[in-house]
């Protein structure tokens, strides 16, 4: 009863169209975004503002075949419904001819449950190709003959072209049945993994057949006929959230993203690159005759980088990153908020040149500005080599970072050699705001100072790359909206990934390099059996590890893999501020600079050393006096830094540290029997710019020529 009356209305149905003219209709101008099947389509108006809304067009008096379906999941005893003959050529017909060209329309019937039907015409009006005639002619669409009446010439001439095509046997009317022309569409794949490798990153031909985000499609891959879902790698774009009741609530700009991709990509022919898979989604690269895709959601500020995806991105993932920033920086759609995190400092401040003075662990350095201060620089986002288990460690030894931590000296020694005493370039990326710290409980936090974090570069070498790619540290792993993080992230991630394959340093499989350093600068009996072997040794290489004072410091010795405190024999510098037991004893003047001097000098350099005696606490070398008396177990000597020193640091030819503090002022140098011998000759003054002293039996008073001041001190 219900067919009987469902047929009875579209026979009248098609009587009231055959009584009208597609001159006296409405025509609408639009686009064409979707073909359905072969007779029938999604058209859209121009976006104003927005997506424009959608309508869906099927033509008059003709019929083509329905396209295959899924089964629905929710639906298990539902199957796949397979294409029906020529319907995938006829829906191929029309994506070919009208995919997203204007075309014009004309509504003849709208039936009660809202489809409408009518006439569909390439072009902007309807003096264009007839559609409807072009798919019968083709054989690709019967013609509706129920009611057709002779007096509608629109009507007459589909018949005739439908006998035509008959007669040619063409399309439907093609003798064989058209088996051939039903797809076997593959709608899972087994192994995935294997799928994606065996394409061997070659661009595949496919079809976006549907856009789920601005970021994730489904693609008809041909000519094999897998129909997968593709997530854009490197990229994210803003999702539609699923409500309880089935709903959909969109993100802020999923709709303008869903649209971009759309209005680019639904129904085209495109290339596909297979780059990996996650979660039975395959990641890849859709290439367009008209661009990349993946930049275009970037650079227009729908969509942001995603670093899990972006290491397997092949089209270079600085392209995304440029792209991102662009739009970052004129602050479009997802980033009309975005502040950068260097938003506050001047040009000045977020590029500059500077010298290093001081390797302070695998992760930051201390440089000296033009302006003469220093500064400590970390370095972006990676992270130095860490203990495992601190608190199995032994409670009763002294834990010593540099030494104790695997790979922390290899670490600090890479940078060292590298860096120190050398000009780089610094960016500054971000800086990473100040932390109070917790301590409660074991899960105690510690306090942090504001850190400056920054991209280092020597000789147009990323230093934090270099020292990832050796295995002496690791990447940090940030949240999604964590903008504060290296300019060269994914360069990091790349050598990182390096490493890990080629087991270098941390990622080795091999057991850790143990540093067994004995440190003999505050044991006097130590220091007296290891003085024989350093005499013996004659001058010794050594690295200034730390400096106390303008004459007293701290050096690693590599071959005998000891710590000693070390003075420069011969020489008094001005006292810095101690902790007495009545109070805090006050600073001797220019004992500040005569330690910076020093360490501007020697520190983390590689020098040489004659040792020659010893005192109560530290070794010395000594080469103009002979050695200390035998009440000292400390060693005294020269210095000798392994390069000669220029005029425009050290004002005297020589490579004597001591003459070298001498010369500017930092130091006094006593007699053999204490006194202090006569100042230099005038003439030898002129040879100084820096701090210059003469001496008198109470009075010493310091110069300085260049600044013109003139400073004196009572000497004790």
């Amino acid at each position: 009863m219900f067919l009987r009356a469902t047929a009875d209305y579209i026979k009248n149905l098609y009587l009231r169209i055959s009584v009208l003219s597609v001159n006296t209709l409405r025509v609408y101008a639009c686009i064409l975004s979707q073909i359905l099947s072969g007779c029938a389509i999604i058209v859209r108006g121009q976006p104003r503002g927005g997506p424009p809304p959608e309508r869906q067009i099927n033509l008059s008096n003709v019929r083509a075949g329905a396209l295959a379906r899924r089964a629905a999941q929710s639906q298990p005893d539902t199957r796949d419904t397979p294409d029906e003959p020529w319907a995938f050529q006829a829906r191929e017909f029309l994506r070919k001819k009208m995919i997203g060209k204007e075309v014009c329309f004309s509504v003849e019937i709208k039936t009660p449950q809202g489809r409408e039907y009518g006439m569909v015409y390439l072009g902007k009006d309807t003096s264009g190709e007839n559609i409807a005639e072009s798919l019968v002619a083709e054989g690709l669409a019967t013609v509706r003959r129920e009611g057709i009446r002779g007096n509608n010439p629109e009507q007459a001439r589909l018949c005739d072209l439908e006998d035509q095509a008959k007669a040619a046997k063409k399309g439907l009317w093609s003798e064989g049945g058209g088996s051939h022309t039903i797809r076997d569409i593959k709608y899972s794949i087994e192994n995935l993994r294997n799928f994606v490798d065996s394409m061997h990153q070659k661009p595949v031909n496919a079809i976006i057949e549907h856009v789920r985000d601005g970021s994730v499609v489904r693609a008809l891959l041909l000519p094999d006929y897998y129909l997968v879902t593709v997530m854009l790698s490197g990229i994210k774009c803003p999702t539609f959230k699923r409500e309880a009741d089935g709903s959909e609530t969109p993100e802020p700009f999923a709709a303008e993203a869903k649209f971009f991709t759309e209005s680019r990509l639904l129904q085209r022919d495109v290339q596909i690159i297979l780059e990996s898979c996650h979660n039975q989604v395959i990641l890849g690269t859709i290439l367009h005759p008209n661009g990349n895709i993946t930049e275009l959601l970037l650079r227009e500020g729908f969509a942001r980088c995603v670093d899990w995806s972006m290491a397997v991105y092949t089209q270079g993932a600085d392209k995304l990153r440029a792209a991102e920033r662009s739009a970052k920086e004129r602050k479009v759609r997802i980033w009309k908020d975005y502040v950068a995190p260097t938003a506050n400092l001047e040009q000045k401040d977020r590029q500059f040149v500077a010298k290093v003075m001081q390797i302070v662990n695998a992760d930051a350095i201390v440089v000296k500005l033009i302006s003469g201060e220093t500064k400590t620089i970390h370095l972006s986002s990676i992270r130095p080599p860490r203990i495992d288990g601190e608190s199995s460690q032994d409670k009763d030894k002294r834990f010593r970072p540099l030494y104790d931590i695997p790979y922390m000296f290899e670490a600090r020694e890479f940078l060292r050699k590298k860096l120190i005493g050398k000009k780089v370039n610094v960016t500054v990326d971000y800086i990473r705001a100040a932390t109070s710290g917790t301590d409660i409980g074991p899960g105690s936090i510690p306090a942090f100072p504001e850190r400056t974090c920054a991209t280092v570069t020597i000789g147009g070498i990323n230093i934090a790359e270099a020292l990832v790619s050796k295995g002496l540290a690791t990447v940090i792993r940030y949240r999604q909206d964590d903008d504060q993080r290296s300019s060269h992230y994914d360069e990091l991630l790349a050598a990182e990934a390096r490493a890990i394959k080629n087991g270098k340093g941390l990622h080795s499989k091999k057991e850790v390099p143990i540093h067994r350093v004995a440190d003999i600068s505050g044991e006097t009996q130590k220091a007296k059996q290891f003085l024989p072997f350093l005499q013996r040794a004659g001058r010794s290489e050594a690295v200034v590890e730390h400096v106390f004072s303008g004459s007293r410091l701290k050096l690693y010795m590599p071959k005998e893999t000891c710590l000693i405190t070390f003075l420069l024999a011969g020489i008094e510098c001005p006292r810095g501020s101690r902790n007495m037991p009545g109070g805090l004893q006050e600073a001797e003047p220019f004992s500040d600079e005569a330690t910076l001097f020093t360490k501007e000098l020697v520190l983390q350099r590689e020098v040489r050393e004659p040792i020659c005696g010893a005192s109560r606490v530290a070794l010395s070398l000594c080469k103009t006096f002979p050695p200390a008396p035998p009440m000292f177990q400390h060693l005294e000597g020269t210095l000798l830094p392994p390069l000669p020193c220029n005029r425009s640091s050290i004002m005297w030819g020589s490579s004597d540290a001591v003459q070298i503090l001498d010369c500017q002022g930092y130091a006094l140098l006593p007699g053999p029997n204490g006194s202090h011998p006569e100042p230099p000759a005038n003439a030898a003054l002129q040879l100084f710019s820096g701090y210059i002293y003469s001496l008198c039996e109470k009075e010493m008073s310091f110069t300085c020529k260049s600044l013109g001041e003139t400073v004196e001190s009572r000497a004790r």
